[in-house]
């Protein structure tokens, strides 16, 4: 059987063990002494990143754990992983609701509950193929910025000791919708940090989390079908303990206003095409490559059942699909950078936000922007290019649906 977590350790990250796991043994008082006692409502709960986050949490004892998700067999999930983890601390209250977290069923329970010590949100659009169209974007629009600010509106009514939300290393000069939209959420939960301690992180592709190309890669090869993947773009990567770990950090020990991101350097990123041609070496098969997807399908379907070959088809290929970043980057030169506090993060203290009601004006002429159809795709870039003067978006017409 292929052992996904070994894989990532050894051809992946290139590390043993967690890169976080110093800085949190080293803050295991300050953290358990700021969780311990406290209620905690985690939205997205069920995702790959909201979920390691809840296993990061539990060792530090939280008395009521209120779970937010839409995707109810992902909570189902959720509940028999955490069951059946030996010797994991689940609270006594614990509960998971498969509801909208900017609808009235959330706001009723987060008023019968009189809100919550600690507030994450994990709920998103995280994928560049998130932007099809105008209603692909709009939908982005409307879960990453315009539910967020209804939730932060909602939270001011019973104020939490701290709330995370999960940003994106491509906040970082955005060049796609959904890395614009989530350098807009950092301005967003930050205009509300004098009222309550507000902080988030950027951080890296989480290998073989839910929908990645990683994911892919398994799903293809169970069912026979080939593997495709860019060979021009390289990514930095943690597993998907090291997402929680660093959530937990941000979340827990930031201070109001903070953005935290991994200490990986430039040598660290990887390509997809060199992991999947170690994906394909770590389960016993050689690389077959064609030029085009068609040749690839016929050999998968023709060859592939009868099980007699010992090569696997594949196609790399250069990315031109809108939206795609050669590399990523955590941080940007007009931000004030805090590299000695952790030995494994570092903390961007300071940058140059919009003001409250920059903000407000964006969310409104957003909102004003969808409620006549006649909107255009163009138009909503537009309207965050006037914004965020660093987001660079380039059209190509090609969409990442319409590769394999």
């Amino acid at each position: 059987m292929f052992d996904v977590e070994s894989f990532i350790s050894q051809y992946v990250t290139g590390r043993s063990g967690s890169l976080f796991q110093t800085d949190v043994e080293s803050n295991h008082d300050l953290i358990a002494e700021r969780v311990s006692g406290k209620s905690l409502c985690v939205i997205g709960g069920a995702g790959s990143i909201g979920s390691q986050f809840i296993k990061a949490i539990l060792p530090f004892h939280p008395s009521k754990l209120v779970v937010v998700d839409l995707n109810e067999n992902g909570l189902a999930e959720l509940s028999r992983d955490l069951r059946s983890t030996d010797g994991l601390f689940i609270p006594e209250d614990y509960r998971t609701y498969t509801i909208d977290f900017a609808g009235r069923i959330f706001e009723n329970i987060f008023r019968k509950e009189n809100g919550f010590d600690i507030v994450a949100n994990f709920s998103a659009h995280k994928h560049v193929r998130s932007e099809k169209d105008k209603y692909s974007v709009e939908a982005l629009i409307e879960n990453n910025l315009l539910k967020a600010r209804r939730l932060m509106d909602l939270l001011l009514t019973c104020p939490p000791e701290r709330f995370f939300c999960v940003s994106t290393d491509k906040a970082a000069n955005p060049v796609n919708v959904m890395g614009a939209s989530k350098r807009v959420l950092e301005d967003l939960i930050m205009s509300y940090d004098d009222r309550f301690t507000v902080t988030t992180a950027r951080f890296a592709n989480v290998a073989f989390s839910n929908g990645s190309l990683l994911d892919g890669f398994l799903n293809r090869l169970s069912k026979k079908q080939p593997l495709a993947a860019p060979n021009d773009v390289k990514r930095y990567f943690v597993s998907p303990q090291e997402s929680g770990q660093i959530c937990l950090m941000a979340c827990v020990l930031g201070n109001s206003g903070e953005v935290f991101f991994p200490k990986l350097g430039q040598e660290s990123m990887m390509s997809f095409s060199d992991i999947c041609d170690r994906f394909l070496e770590a389960n016993g098969l050689d690389r077959i490559e064609f030029d085009s997807d068609d040749d690839a399908r016929k050999y998968a379907a023709e060859i592939l059942p009868s099980g007699e070959s010992g090569g696997y088809p594949v196609v790399y290929s250069r990315s031109d699909t809108t939206g795609e970043k050669p590399y990523e980057e955590f941080y940007t030169d007009g931000e004030e950078i805090e590299m000695d506090r952790y030995a494994s993060l570092g903390v961007i203290t300071g940058s140059d936000r919009k003001s409250k009601e920059e903000v407000v004006a964006l969310m409104d002429g957003l909102s004003e922007l969808f409620a006549d159809d006649s909107f255009t795709k163009q138009d909503v870039v537009a309207c965050l290019e006037r914004y965020l003067p660093s987001f660079t978006h380039e059209e190509k017409g090609l969409n990442l649906d319409q590769k394999m």
